[in-house]
């Protein structure tokens, strides 16, 4: 693999439209509260992952194993399926929402039932897809991602190059000082959070870093040319935004439709709104049937060694991993009533983005701790990438990854429905509901969970290192 292939993989799979409206109300200053989380969480974590990928196999169940026990590796990867659960309504909503402007039914958007409802349809009509096995829609799932989120990316680039050319009325100060984000309280910089989670995921991609001629030079300029290249995808639509759209229409979920909206209208091209409406729906699609099955055969490697009951390592005729994808379709299901029940449907977006980001911060913290803590007790395990400096730069993913869990019980600047108090209790119960199972399922195994033959627990124990003749 190229170092451009890896660069370009990373973008697809990384870079969402999702997250920018939310900052296109910062103006210039979202310049800087996207490059300070890429600085210090999205290049480290980069990084890490790939010394831990380059080393041992099974991700970061195998990693956090390895350093902490089998507990705390089955809370991480338990954590990284968890988190992904929680993400499902999220991308969902998002494509209800493109889906109503398709329709010429933006307003319909902001209906909780609509919202539920096609949340509940769509994540069904994928997870019975993916029961039936195979890798169809991961086969177009890049081709979708190109489509329905790199050209938008460049159509908003366009547009409000186009808008600054021509001189249209500013919706956001074009002054030097606007580069510097305005302080008026903890709560205003709560949303920076959202450009941690929308940065999460880059230890996926640091498996390929084995498919490289030259892992030690070629992995750290393909992830500084997929860095420029994220920035570039959230920086430039984010300020094309900015521009054009009055920040008070911004709402977190519709606020892309809204400003496609605005474009097209104001340059006589109302049919593109459903046009690029359906497009950025179909990417976002993709996202979900292309990882519906993904993060839970990680889980179900790890209920493998006896971690989880039978009946939740239960495959299908296909083989694919129904035991555990029944029980993520119903916590979908649970979670996607929040839109019923809280009537403000940003709101609701809101508090699925902060459990969502809580839940994988705690994994990232493990990844970083893992890290440092494997250079030093497996010093041993060749690994073909290493990371210079591993404590300062695992060091600064670990802080900051802290300090962004902190900061998702805070409760948004302009956020209704809840008090600060309520806001923090909500996002609290929800982590500890939905990260206490793996503790409880470990304390409560049996022997008789682990359904493996003595020839497979001896194939787990040899695969595990990428070299295992050093």
């Amino acid at each position: 693999m190229s170092v451009g292939q890896l660069a370009m993989l990373t973008v697809v799979a990384v870079a969402s439209l999702r997250s920018l409206p939310a900052m296109a109300d910062y103006g210039l200053a979202s310049i800087l509260l996207y490059l300070i989380p890429a600085v210090v969480f999205l290049v480290p974590t980069a990084l890490v992952a790939a010394e831990l990928a380059t080393g041992w196999k099974g991700g970061v169940y195998v990693w956090v194993r390895e350093a902490f026990g089998n507990r705390i590796g089955f809370l991480a990867i338990w954590l990284q399926w968890i988190q992904n659960v929680v993400w499902y309504p999220i991308q969902i909503a998002f494509i209800a929402v493109s889906l109503s402007y398709v329709f010429g039914m933006g307003g319909l958007g902001s209906n909780g039932v609509y919202v539920a409802a096609v949340i509940i349809v769509l994540y069904w009509a994928s997870t019975l897809v993916a029961l039936r096995g195979g890798n169809l829609f991961a086969k177009v799932g890049s081709v979708s991602g190109l489509i329905g989120t790199l050209f938008p990316a460049l159509l908003l680039i366009i547009f409000g190059a186009v808008w600054l050319a021509i001189g249209e009325p500013m919706h956001t100060s074009l002054h030097a000082s606007a580069l510097l984000p305005s302080w008026t309280g903890i709560a205003s910089i709560v949303l920076i959070v959202s450009n941690v989670l929308a940065y999460a995921g880059m230890e996926v991609n640091a498996v390929h870093a084995n498919d490289m001629e030259h892992p030690g030079s070629q992995f750290p300029r393909a992830i500084a040319l997929a860095t420029a290249l994220i920035l570039l995808v959230l920086v430039l639509p984010t300020l094309a935004i900015a521009f054009a759209v009055p920040h008070r229409e911004l709402g977190l979920i519709d606020g892309i439709n809204l400003a496609f909206k605005e474009f097209f209208d104001h340059f006589g091209m109302s049919w593109g709104t459903p046009v690029i409406s359906l497009l950025i729906a179909l990417g976002a699609f993709s996202s979900v049937v292309a990882w519906i099955a993904g993060p839970s055969r990680g889980l179900l490697s790890a209920a493998r060694t006896g971690l989880m009951p039978p009946a939740l390592q239960k495959r299908n005729a296909h083989g694919v991993q129904e035991g555990i994808l029944i029980p993520q379709g119903i916590i979908v299901t649970v979670l996607a009533l929040l839109f019923v029940l809280i009537p403000n449907g940003n709101t609701a977006f809101a508090t699925l983005v902060d459990m969502a980001t809580a839940l994988y911060l705690v994994m990232y913290m493990l990844m970083f701790a893992a890290a440092i803590r494997l250079r030093r007790t497996h010093a041993e395990v060749r690994r073909t990438y290493r990371v210079p400096a591993i404590r300062l730069v695992a060091g600064v993913g670990f802080v900051a990854s802290a300090a962004a869990f902190v900061l998702t019980f805070v409760r948004p600047a302009g956020f209704t429905g809840l008090n600060s108090v309520s806001y923090a209790i909500l996002v609290a119960v929800v982590v500890i509901v939905l990260g206490v199972p793996p503790l409880v399922l470990y304390a409560s195994r049996k022997p008789g969970w682990d359904l493996r033959s003595a020839a497979e627990r001896e194939a787990d124990a040899r695969d595990m290192l990428v070299n295992p003749e050093c």
